[in-house]
């Protein structure tokens, strides 16, 4: 296993957080542009993932932002969510916005996937280092 150096998930975690924030961005746009549209647009379940994913993006970058232990299993979900929209909009294949908003969101699946594996070493290393210290006073 390779251990990443406290610069590399560092860096990992600020390219996390800016397709996260793209992908939130784009799946609210896609929603009011399904309003837009109207007819099977308005798919109650695809519209329903594209709210969940825009909450999850932005409690994944809420999560990172304040360093949350939880922050490995918040951005596993979120890249589930992430596919699972995807998968949604997808069946629109005909529809570029339909196609964007997918392809954003697999881009950001892939990233809270990576974030999800590797913060759980950063977070354990960390944890150890604390102990140690508690340990030797």
């Amino acid at each position: 296993m390779i251990m990443m150096t406290t610069e590399s998930i560092l860096a990992q975690m600020e390219a996390c957080k800016e397709i996260c924030v793209e992908s939130q961005t784009t799946c609210i746009e896609t929603l009011q542009y399904c309003k837009n549209q109207g007819g099977q647009y308005l798919d109650m379940t695809m519209m329903s993932m594209m709210r969940d994913c825009a909450e999850m993006c932005m409690m994944c970058v809420n999560m990172i932002n304040d360093g949350s232990e939880f922050m490995g299993n918040t951005c596993s979900l979120c890249a589930q969510i992430c596919d699972r929209t995807a998968m949604a909009c997808e069946q629109m294949s005909d529809d570029p916005t339909m196609m964007r908003c997918a392809a954003i969101c697999r881009k950001c699946a892939e990233h809270c996937h990576a974030m999800g594996l590797n913060s759980a070493s950063y977070f354990r290393r960390s944890s150890l280092v604390t102990e140690d210290v508690l340990l030797s006073r």
